[in-house]
């Protein structure tokens, strides 16, 4: 143990480790002592000065002191761990002190927290959230107060949320709209929640100005090559979610296998399916809609997908131990999208995100997490470096085009154009690009022309 708090010595006071001379120092320590319960937890050593073991006089008043007025100035009150080292023949008092499982906590009525080496003050509006937390009043089950009945989309609710709902419960709705959403907290005392109008709202940007999607797709590995595309996706979370996954999905690269001496083919996506929809699922779920500084970011590059949320890991959740913990930040959302299976109601959702890298037959790169207080950085690995030369790289519209071949037997530059909603341009360059792989002909000439499967 003496070695152990040597080395302590040598590194200095950190965000979890706090020096002072002798307990006549007992007053400055509280605020060390506060700070640790409203962070992660730490020790305070009396007997330790400018880097060196210096001593402490100890009795078992003095031990009884520092426990009383910890637990007499320091609420909710705690019971702090009081041990007596034996260091270099001289005696060294060790006060160790756990996160707090009832924050805030406050010495004299002031919350403090740690940020380096010094004892802050919490700001008001992080000090609101904690005592939001901590009386289960979380913010999303909360009233929107400028918001009436008439904010909700009820032509949503009933041609597209109530069918989901009655095919995923296998349960025939009876009753009103309105009991159904007040059933799902969406609605409390005749008044929307602020998960109502996330999830049902005609414009949530009316309340919440950043409660979208952004997405950026650029050409090549940084952000300052040329941009290819900016989207963003408004409406609400369902239909965020469902149109910024399309989009992905159109814009994800197939490595499609011929199989000899057969028409079908194997396709093979660049990106896990379920992982791109998974984590813009996790993004709207999970993300701080209470700070309304930021938004959802999507990026696009050509080796790799970063998904950017406001809203960090709370403390007990690590990108280590992600798949072992449960977290949700906004209760409410969470249950009414795993009503309809757009999540993993038993928090499955990183195990099958790990399972599909595992056995995804050209081995991507993990998703990596990055986590600091306020935001979260999860990232995509592409496998298009890994295609082979026989495979060829289709987009969504490529492959409507070899499947309406297929089962038509050519394809005029008109056609093509209806079937994918674009110009003839367009449609042009996408028969002139599998035309160019090799996977289609060009028949006839002028008004005549028309392709088939090469």
């Amino acid at each position: 143990m003496s070695e152990k708090l040597s080395e302590l010595v040598k590194k200095g006071e950190s965000e979890e480790v706090e020096f002072k001379k002798s307990t006549a120092q007992l007053d400055r320590a509280l605020k060390s002592v506060c700070s640790f319960l409203n962070h992660k937890g730490g020790r305070v050593y009396f007997g330790i000065s400018k880097g060196k073991i210096v001593g402490q006089a100890v009795s078992d008043q003095t031990l009884k002191s520092v426990s009383q007025k910890i637990r007499q100035r320091i609420k909710p009150e705690i019971i702090p761990g009081i041990e007596v080292l034996e260091v270099e023949e001289k005696r060294i008092i060790e006060v160790i002190i756990s996160e707090g499982k009832n924050k805030p906590y406050y010495l004299d009525g002031i919350a403090y927290k740690r940020v380096g080496t010094e004892n802050v003050v919490v700001p008001p509006e992080e000090l609101e959230r904690i005592i939001l937390e901590k009386r289960k009043r979380y913010w999303d089950s909360e009233i929107c107060e400028e918001a009436t009945l008439e904010d909700i989309d009820w032509g949503f609710v009933k041609e597209n949320f109530i069918p989901l709902y009655e095919k995923t419960s296998k349960k025939i709705i009876e009753s009103e709209p309105v009991n159904l959403l007040r059933s799902l907290g969406c609605i409390k005392k005749d008044k929307t929640t602020n998960a109502g109008i996330l999830l049902f709202g005609k414009n949530l940007q009316k309340f919440f100005i950043n409660a979208y999607i952004a997405l950026g797709r650029y050409k090549e590995k940084e952000i300052f090559g040329e941009k290819l595309d900016y989207k963003e996706f408004t409406r609400n979370l369902f239909q965020q979610i469902d149109n910024c996954n399309n989009y992905l999905v159109e814009h994800t690269a197939l490595m499609s296998k011929l199989v000899p001496g057969e028409v079908r083919r194997r396709d093979i996506p660049e990106y896990g399916m379920f992982s791109m929809r998974e984590l813009i699922t996790n993004a709207v779920c999970h993300r701080d809609y209470e700070d309304q500084g930021g938004k959802i970011i999507i990026k696009v590059f050509d080796d790799r997908i970063e998904f950017y949320n406001i809203g960090g890991l709370p403390a007990w959740i690590t990108p280590e131990n992600i798949i072992s913990e449960q977290y949700s930040r906004n209760p409410t959302i969470t249950k009414v999208l795993a009503k309809v299976e757009y999540i993993e109601e038993l928090g499955e959702g990183w195990d099958k995100i790990i399972k599909e890298h595992n056995e995804h037959p050209l081995n991507p790169g993990m998703p990596e997490i990055k986590s600091t207080k306020s935001s979260t950085l999860v990232t995509l690995f592409s496998t298009k470096e890994k295609f082979e030369e026989e495979r060829y790289v289709l987009n969504k519209r490529q492959r409507e085009i070899i499947d309406y071949i297929k089962k038509n037997g050519r394809i005029t530059t008109s056609e093509c154009a209806g079937l994918l909603k674009v110009s003839n341009d367009t449609s042009l360059r996408e028969l002139s690009k599998l035309k160019f792989l090799g996977l289609i002909d060009k028949e006839g000439v002028g008004r005549g022309t028309y392709y088939v499967i090469k």
